[in-house]
């Protein structure tokens, strides 16, 4: 989900620093380094170093689904024959289930949670929601007709028969419809446009909720801004729509003959011979008959996508539709696709769109973890920006760096949290935080920097940080507020990387986390104990201060004196730790000769207490010393990290 997470990279969230200026430090050591962290030892489930156990389970939910976009009521309607799979070692006597379009009905939590002034994620004025005509289990061959109970955004059914553990399968087939809201939440809904409607739909099949070894059944309810958690499984589904439509979505298209005409099947077809984007839907093609293989009635376009935890999809008449060749580092070949209205077209709208698609597919593929699926689109409309698997919705009014930063921010969502399935409705940091701190290393890469970031992202975020009330582990609905699951979580990945660990030791065990927990549930602690094992790295102090606490940093220089012979045989600084929070330190040193030289401490110096003396070596007297010259830390007050002899 968009945040305009390129705010923090830009310094454009610089506010005038309030200073925590100490006159005693608020520093206390036994807090910091605290070997009671981790509050429980690793099983075989979960392994003590991070990684899934020999006995780590996971259920399993794959979906068949046929629904129809019936334009004359604004509705989908349909059916989703779900076959699920319990991996668990538990006997499950009843089913959970998402029903997230529940939101839009007029008593929801999420309606009556919405402030009154409102918000992005404001549900309020539409009245819709799901109605469940008909559920049905199949189990051992005899099917039972099941009588729904329907809370809020969940629904649960009550099994006349238990699942048993360790592989048992059931099979639930629920025919339902909903209404289209205009404005679904920021995640999907309509935009008008000249040549019609652009339809984004998500959230629009009731989806299992995902069982695990940490909370069994969760089943918290969707309140708009949470996301998601969702089991992975192969989705198979038919979408029918007025014939005149173009449809777009995620997975591989199964039937082109039928739902194309020969040029647009050849056109894609070319895509395979060049890197320059193709224009598979021209603008001047729009609204002409030659562009759909019949103008009347309707179409059903059949698409698949294997092993994923959700799907989405978009309709519409007023589509530009571009594609260009993605090349994965294994040497297979993708598409990365664009659909946009007239409203969208210039040459630094829309029109660039599937580059900017097709560059974070690649570099994410060639930093990280390969894509797993074959193509992806963006689609403009009314979303400002939401991310699915194989498809990303951005808003249709966005250019320029905007649009670029949208595109890779949302793609980058295919990797957290749809490869590292993390549970987004209780830990927005594990994947807003992790997808805008792979963002900055892609504007930086694309286009010889075109895009690349200004400012100081450090610095950018002080206020923030200042301001906080919350850490980083409360509901997403309350550490939103000033993107602090986005910006502070990048920050720290990048302090870890460029400060605390090294580029080489943090890639090394950031992508054995993400090797690790690919296509996986991951908890907090496992990515915490993963990159303490990979990177050979004590990083407790770290994960809690930074994660657990609204600490903040201090760091000041306070004395210079000299060795007794004089200021040739060196010097004693003396550096303080202020505030609560700690980090290493670098310190460079000016001398009145110009010499320079920089001194790098490791965080234990804080573990004695809050002041620490060392001794350099120097030549002649000291013009000033610098704390964290390069400043990549949060400090509060910088006025004390520079010290004039």
């Amino acid at each position: 989900m968009k945040k305009h997470a390129y705010l923090w990279f830009m310094g454009i969230l610089l506010f005038p620093v309030v200073a925590l200026a100490q006159s005693k430090s608020a520093y206390d050591p036994l807090q910091v380094f605290d070997h009671s962290f981790f509050t429980h030892n690793g099983n075989d489930i979960r392994n003590a170093n991070g990684a899934p156990g020999p006995k780590y389970w996971q259920n399993r939910a794959d979906y068949v689904i046929h629904a129809a976009l019936i334009e004359k009521d604004t509705t989908i309607t349909g059916d989703v024959n779900i076959n699920y799979t319990n991996n668990s070692t538990d006997t499950l006597n009843y089913l959970w289930l998402q029903l997230d379009q529940n939101l839009f009905k007029s008593d929801s939590r999420g309606v009556a949670a919405t402030p009154v002034k409102g918000d992005r994620f404001d549900a309020n004025g539409f009245k819709g929601g799901y109605q469940i005509a008909a559920v049905t289990a199949i189990y051992q061959g005899k099917s039972y007709t099941i009588n729904p109970t329907i809370t809020d955004t969940r629904m649960q059914l009550r099994l006349p028969f238990v699942v048993k553990p360790h592989g048992d399968k059931v099979s639930v087939k629920i025919n339902y419809s909903f209404a289209i809201p205009e404005h679904g939440a920021d995640r999907m809904g309509q935009q008008p446009t000249k040549n019609g409607i652009i339809y984004q739909l998500a959230q629009w099949f009731p989806r299992m909720c995902v069982y695990d070894d940490v909370m069994g059944w969760n089943t918290l309810p969707y309140m708009g801004t949470g996301e998601f958690y969702c089991e992975y499984g192969n989705v198979d589904y038919f979408i029918t729509t007025p014939a005149d439509m173009i449809v777009a979505a995620s997975g591989d298209l199964q039937n082109p003959q039928q739902v194309l005409t020969a040029a647009q099947i050849s056109r894609l077809a070319s895509t395979s011979k060049t890197d320059s984007t193709i224009s598979i839907i021209k603008q001047q093609e729009l609204l002409t008959s030659g562009i759909r293989p019949k103008q009347n009635g309707t179409l059903t376009w059949h698409y698949k996508i294997q092993n994923t935890r959700d799907v989405a999809w978009s309709a519409s008449r007023a589509f530009i539709w571009d594609a260009a060749r993605v090349n994965y580092p294994s040497g297979k070949k993708g598409l990365a696709m664009a659909v946009y209205p007239v409203e969208s077209v210039g040459p630094n709208k829309y029109n660039r769109a599937a580059q900017y698609l097709k560059h974070s597919m690649e570099f994410y593929s060639d930093t990280y973890f390969e894509y797993p699926w074959h193509s992806a689109t963006v689609v403009a409309g009314v979303a400002l920006g939401m991310e699915y698997p194989g498809i990303v919705f951005c808003s249709y009014s966005i250019k320029d760096d905007d649009l670029f930063r949208d595109v890779t921010h949302e793609m980058g969502h295919n990797w957290f949290p749809m490869i590292v399935g993390s549970n987004e409705r209780r830990f927005a940091w594990m994947d807003e935080g992790f997808d805008t701190f792979i963002n900055g290393y892609a504007w930086l890469h694309f286009n010889n920097g075109e895009y690349a970031p200004k400012g100081n992202p450090a610095q950018s975020i002080v206020s923030e940080m200042i301001r906080s009330k919350h850490s980083l582990m409360v509901a997403p609905e309350v550490n939103n507020e000033g993107g602090m699951a986005y910006y502070k979580t990048a920050l720290g990945l990048n302090i870890l990387r460029n400060v605390v660990l090294g580029a080489d030791r943090f890639d090394y065990a950031f992508k054995i986390y993400i090797k690790r927990w690919a296509y996986k549930h991951p908890q907090p602690d496992d990515f915490f104990r993963t990159m303490n094992d990979a990177a050979g790295e004590e990083l407790t102090w770290f994960w809690k201060e930074w994660f657990y606490t609204t600490w903040n940093l201090d760091q000041a220089v306070t004395e210079i004196k000299y060795d007794k012979n004089g200021a040739s045989f060196g010097a004693f600084i003396t550096i303080e730790n202020l505030n609560q929070m700690v980090m290493p330190v670098t310190i460079k040193i000016i001398e009145q000769n110009g010499q320079t030289q920089i001194v790098n401490l490791p965080v234990e110096v804080w573990q004695r207490g809050a002041k620490w003396t060392f001794k350099c070596h120097t030549t002649s007297k000291i013009n000033k010393v610098i704390l964290d010259p390069d400043n990549l830390l949060p400090d509060v007050d910088r006025g004390n990290n520079t010290l004039r002899d």
